[in-house]
């Protein structure tokens, strides 16, 4: 075993918290039948993650490969915030290199922090001049994270005022089952609004009826409060 990896392993060992770790299990849902169900938290906050990930930062793909492969969270989320910041740094060829190590290694991208903290840097930055094709193919996934890893994708699109491909993603969640879509749906349509409300506002005129009720309140989040109102009674 590489060196490196050796001794970030040790390090986010040696950083973990007992009593942490147990009030992470339950937040994200680890117990039988839940999203992050058999996930293992040595508890590590997210700030002290970021620290070390900065400090193995030119961590290679053969030791990455094996760090997002980890049955431990802080091990994986380690793993996603360094290829982060490679990837941020990275010419065109080894962006390409990132992106597609990042989507072969999806199933490790397993619980909603994972997802929304390198999806939107990685997938996401990838995408935003190229083809978008793949989101659409995750938005239909049966797969509760390739869904939130396509429309948090979105995020980065919404930012440079592009919106298709997030309207288009939430068209096809509409009909999802899943309270943790219904919130990303949610949030990204949100979005949508404090970058041009008209937009956000003429989906909702069209779709308010048959959006989940936890997607239209985020969605709405910032109305005042009397719009806020009308919608959720129907009476728009």
């Amino acid at each position: 075993m590489n060196m490196k990896l050796t001794e970030i392993r040790s390090i986010i060992k040696k950083s973990g918290n007992t009593s942490h770790a147990k009030t992470l299990q339950k937040f994200f849902k680890t117990g039988k039948g839940e999203y992050g169900e058999g996930d293992v938290f040595v508890g590590i906050k997210v700030p002290v993650l970021r620290k070390i990930a900065k400090e193995f930062c030119d961590l290679s793909f053969n030791d990455l490969g094996q760090l997002i492969k980890s049955k431990i969270h802080e091990e994986r989320l380690v793993s996603l915030f360094i290829l982060v910041d490679q990837y941020g740094k990275a010419d065109e060829k080894l962006k390409e290199k990132i992106y597609s190590f990042y989507l072969e290694n999806r199933n490790y991208v397993n619980n909603w922090d994972l997802v929304d903290l390198s999806a939107p840097k990685i997938a996401g930055e990838h995408l935003l001049n190229r083809n978008k094709n793949i989101l659409i193919k995750y938005a239909k996934s049966s797969n509760l994270w390739e869904k939130r890893i396509a429309i948090l994708s979105t995020y980065t699109f919404i930012k440079t005022g592009y919106f298709e491909t997030t309207i288009q993603i939430c068209d096809i969640l509409l009909n999802d089952k899943h309270d943790l879509i219904h919130k990303a749906a949610g949030w990204m349509l949100r979005e949508i609004g404090k970058s041009n409300i008209k937009t956000l506002e003429s989906y909702l005129k069209k779709n308010y009826k048959k959006i989940p009720r936890t997607m239209l309140r985020y969605a709405i989040e910032k109305f005042p409060e009397t719009k806020r109102k009308s919608y959720l009674e129907g009476k728009i």
